[in-house]
């Protein structure tokens, strides 16, 4: 069957930084598998901060050869072809999610009355990155007047500490109170146990819903003792990638924050959900640097969800593709055969984006 490739760059109208360092955009890979006469399917892989320039290549070069004989019209049995092979999760994530497209297309459903999911009725939560006070405070100003209705995700776990971290959080908190807005917070695994367990009261003290990933990759050991003391939620996202870490961890975190570019696209997701909610954990879906294509393929799933983290199409200047709507915070899927995500014509270089 036909796999077509190509790239576009994604550009942030506003740098999100993290505790592991700054994103100002990406250069996504976007690829169309005939999965029927007449029917493609369409997905995206978007890579984490500090990929290798050769990304782009590496992953056509890897789905070409994976695809070479295979039958796409079985995302399950693709799924565990591509686990077996090695193929990571950022890359298997755009052909699954392309997969059941089609598959949604022949069927002539929305993705998300295919996998038997309503559609969501949770306001999405909208990031504000690591910055100084001064500029978390106009930061909430301008997403709370924009998007009144979605909850605040806050980044900590600065590198320059935990009193960075206070007064970052502090800025917000002080404006999102009078407001009524929900706060969340994500650590991205940049604090060790002891900052963790000073933080966790603090954060619980001024009614933050969650704390996300407190505790680095590969530190989930302490995450028991962090667990045991808990005054506030604990969510793990980068210590979760594939469905089997859900069970290697539900002993110590009350929810997993997925993501379809980790764990592998649609199929991963729904094993991380039926393995998640076996174990009695809460599961929130997030994104990376993601256009409407992939978030469209999230909110097909959000409807089975506790919480929405779908933003990141939101701070693109521009989004390259058309999907989903935000309605009431709402980030809905669209109601058309399939994810509903369409790319729009590539911008040739030099011409001003519209």
């Amino acid at each position: 069957m036909r796999i077509e490739f190509e790239k576009r760059t994604l550009t942030k109208r506003v740098p999100l930084a993290i505790s592991r360092g700054t994103s100002t955009g990406s250069e996504n890979l976007f690829l169309r598998v005939e999965c029927a006469p007449g029917i493609e399917g369409l997905g995206e892989c978007a890579p984490s901060t500090g990929v290798s320039a050769s990304f782009h290549e590496d992953i056509e070069r890897l789905l070409r050869d994976f695809v070479q004989g295979l039958e796409l019209t079985a995302p399950h049995a693709v799924y565990d072809a591509a686990r077996q092979a090695g193929i990571p999760g950022v890359a298997l994530a755009g052909l699954d999610m392309a997969l059941w497209d089609g598959l949604a297309k022949r069927a002539a459903l929305p993705l998300y009355a295919l996998l038997g999911f309503e559609k969501p009725k949770i306001a999405t939560s909208v990031t504000i990155g690591l910055m100084p006070p001064e500029r978390s405070a106009e930061r909430a100003r301008e997403l709370m007047a924009q998007y009144p209705q979605c909850a605040l995700k806050i980044k900590l776990g600065s590198p320059e500490g935990l009193d960075f971290d206070r007064a970052h959080f502090s800025a917000v908190y002080e404006l999102a109170r009078v407001q009524g807005v929900k706060l969340r917070v994500d650590a991205n695994g940049g604090w060790d146990l002891a900052a963790a367990e000073s933080m966790l009261p603090w954060l619980a003290a001024r009614e933050v819903e969650f704390v996300e990933q407190p505790l680095a990759r590969g530190d989930e050991g302490a995450l028991r003792a962090l667990y045991a003391k808990r005054p506030l939620p604990i969510f793990i996202d980068e210590s979760c990638q594939w469905p089997e870490d859900v069970l290697r961890f539900a002993d110590r975190v009350d929810g997993v924050c997925l993501k379809l570019m980790k764990c592998g696209g649609v199929t991963g997701a729904l094993r991380i959900i039926a393995l998640a909610r076996a174990q009695g954990l809460e599961l929130m879906i997030g994104c990376m640097g993601e256009s409407s294509v992939a978030i469209s393929a999230g909110a097909a799933l959000s409807g089975a969800l506790d919480f929405t983290d779908l933003d990141s199409h939101l701070n693109l200047n521009p989004d390259p593709a058309r999907g989903v709507t935000l309605r009431a915070g709402i980030v809905e899927p669209p109601e058309q055969a399939g994810h509903g995500a369409s790319l729009g014509a590539s911008i040739p270089e030099g011409k001003p984006h519209p």
